[in-house]
C-alpha cells in the first residue's frame, strides 16, 4: 500500500465514520459531556480504556504521533542553551483528547518512530517509558477535566519533575552505563537549573496554547463542553506559579547544598 492509497483510505474512513465531526445522539449527549475533578474514579478509568477501541481516538492518536515525530528536530531557542521543544505543545494536547491510556500507546509509538528517524545513537528502548509518562501524566491531570490556569499548570510541573528530573537522569546513566560503557553523573546541576529556568515559561505557554485550541476542540466534539476555560493569569494563579518554581528553586538549592559542595 502506497501513501496515495492511504490517504485515500484514510479520507473515505473520516467521511464515512464522521470521526471529526460526529452528531450525537440524545441519549450519547450524557457519555460525551461527563467530565472528572479527577482520575481516582472508576468511571475515568473505564473512559480512558474506551478510546483504545474508539476509531476517531486512535486515527487523532496517529496523527499526533506523526506530529511529534515531525516536530522531534524543531526547537525554539529561548537562551544559551535553552530550548523549547514544540513537542510538548502536541503531546499535552493529545493526551488531553484521548487520555492516559491511550496516550501510553502515543507516547511509545512517537519515541520509537523518533528514533528511526532521526537517530542521535544507539536505540535505547526505556527512552520510551519517559514519553510514555509524559503523555500518560498531561492525560491524568487534563482528560475530560474542567480546565483552569492550575491544573495546565501543575501538569507542566509534573512532567518536568517526574519525566525530566528524575526519569531522564536515570534513564541516561543506565544508557551510559550498559550501552556506552562510560559513566554517568546522575544529578547534573546544569539540567536541574535548565528545567527550573524553562518551567514557568513552558506552563504560561502551554496554558494560553490549549486555551486557544479549546473552542475549537469542543466544536469538533472532540472534548467536552465542560472542559472549556478562558485563561486568566489573576493574582491566585500568578502566585501558584511563583510558589511551584520556587518550590523547584528550592530543591536546586538542596541539591547544590547536599551533594556538589559536600564532594
Amino acid at each position: 500500500m502506497n501513501i496515495h492509497t492511504l490517504l485515500m483510505w484514510l479520507q473515505k474512513l473520516i467521511i464515512k465514520e464522521g470521526i471529526f465531526m460526529q452528531k450525537i445522539t440524545a441519549k450519547q449527549e450524557n457519555s460525551v459531556s461527563r467530565v472528572f475533578s479527577h482520575p481516582f474514579s472508576s468511571d475515568f478509568w473505564l473512559y480512558a480504556a474506551r478510546e483504545l477501541r474508539s476509531v476517531r481516538s486512535l486515527v487523532l492518536c496517529a496523527l499526533f504521533v506523526a506530529l511529534r515525530v515531525a516536530l522531534h528536530a524543531i526547537a525554539i531557542p529561548v537562551g544559551e542553551n535553552l530550548n523549547i521543544y514544540a513537542t510538548f505543545f502536541v503531546n499535552a494536547l493529545g493526551s488531553m483528547i484521548y487520555g492516559p491510556v491511550l496516550g501510553l500507546v502515543g507516547g511509545l509509538l512517537s519515541d520509537t518512530i523518533s528514533a528511526l528517524v532521526f537517530p542521535s545513537g544507539i536505540y535505547f528502548f526505556p527512552f520510551a517509558f519517559i514519553e510514555m509518562a509524559s503523555s500518560f501524566i498531561y492525560g491524568l491531570f487534563l482528560y475530560r477535566a474542567r480546565l483552569g490556569a492550575w491544573r495546565v499548570i501543575l501538569s507542566k510541573f509534573a512532567v518536568t519533575a517526574v519525566c525530566n528530573l528524575i526519569m531522564t537522569p536515570v534513564v541516561m546513566y543506565y544508557y551510559y552505563i550498559t550501552v556506552l560503557g562510560k559513566s554517568y553523573t546522575l544529578l547534573s546541576l546544569p539540567r536541574v537549573i535548565k528545567n527550573v529556568a524553562l518551567f514557568p515559561l513552558e506552563a504560561i505557554l502551554l496554558m494560553f496554547f490549549l486555551a486557544a485550541m479549546q473552542p475549537t476542540l469542543v466544536k469538533m466534539k472532540l472534548t467536552p463542553s465542560g472542559t472549556k476555560f478562558d485563561v486568566k493569569l489573576n493574582a491566585k494563579n500568578i502566585a501558584f506559579l511563583v510558589l511551584l518554581t520556587l518550590a523547584a528553586v528550592a530543591i536546586v538549592i538542596c541539591y547544590y547544598t547536599f551533594f556538589v559542595t559536600k564532594k
